[in-house]
């Protein structure tokens, strides 16, 4: 399976946005990928607190419609990244993941939502539920951004089946040091593979890491889109995750 993680540098002009995404996942499913993921909040950029209300749409709603079509039509495997979703009086950091049919097989509001230097905890709701997915890619979980500092919710869901986490973020380039840690770590710690698609470019002054990644359950990378708006390709076997969990049992080892 060739997996692309698609570096978008979010700018204050979401219809650019999403025709800017859209173009670069035809790209990317163009040079032959099957698995294609986008980063977090990429419709109007993380950092952009107080254009969140005026973004929020429904799920499903027209952003994820046009995801669901061009998932369709290259039939491939689409993590649309995460939109912001509005629910009632609530909004919602929320990832979205598509079939090669264009359906919506799972979306997942963030859980952990960040407060440092930051609005986005008191503009937005916590989800509460884990998502796993049974997909024809393998075991799907899907986590955003701050998540990854939260080893509890990446075990969990190693015990619902998980064999491949997706992660949408708008990591800042100031903590890279943690991106690259954070992301080593949930792979080589839960045997898995790890997809982790991040803004690059800069919104309301926040530079952005990019530097998006694709992990191996050894924890090694396989690659790294570098800074700039790039998109990373990689070739990865589901197998190799049932493989290094025969070879190294870490996992059946636990004492709980």
């Amino acid at each position: 399976m060739q997996v692309a993680t698609i570096q978008l540098a979010a700018e204050n002009d979401p219809d650019a946005n999403r025709d800017r995404a859209v173009s670069r996942i035809r790209a990317a499913a163009d040079a032959g990928a099957n698995l294609v993921v986008l980063p977090e909040l990429w419709p109007v950029g993380y950092f952009a607190f107080d254009a969140y209300a005026d973004a929020a749409e429904p799920v499903p709603g027209p952003t994820t419609e046009q995801l669901g079509a061009v998932a369709d039509e290259h039939s491939i495997t689409l993590h649309g990244g995460s939109i912001l979703e509005r629910d009632g009086e609530d909004l919602y950091n929320t990832s979205v993941l598509f079939g090669p049919g264009g359906e919506l097989l799972a979306t997942y509001r963030k859980m952990h939502l960040f407060g440092y230097d930051s609005e986005e905890a008191t503009r937005l709701t916590a989800g509460s539920e884990v998502c796993a997915v049974e997909t024809d890619r393998g075991t799907v979980g899907l986590t955003t951004c701050y998540d990854l500092r939260f080893p509890s919710l990446y075990r969990s869901l190693v015990d619902a089946g998980v064999e491949l986490i997706l992660v949408t973020s708008a990591w800042p380039r100031e903590r890279l040091d943690h991106w690259h840690l954070f992301t080593r770590t949930r792979a080589v710690e839960n045997q898995v593979f790890l997809v982790a698609a991040n803004l690059t470019g800069s919104i309301r002054g926040v530079d952005l890491a990019g530097e998006s990644v694709v992990v191996d359950p050894w924890g090694i990378g396989r690659t790294n889109a570098g800074t700039g708006p790039r998109t990373g390709h990689a070739q990865i076997d589901i197998g190799e995750v049932q493989e290094t969990r025969e070879s190294f049992p870490a996992l059946a080892d636990r004492r709980l």
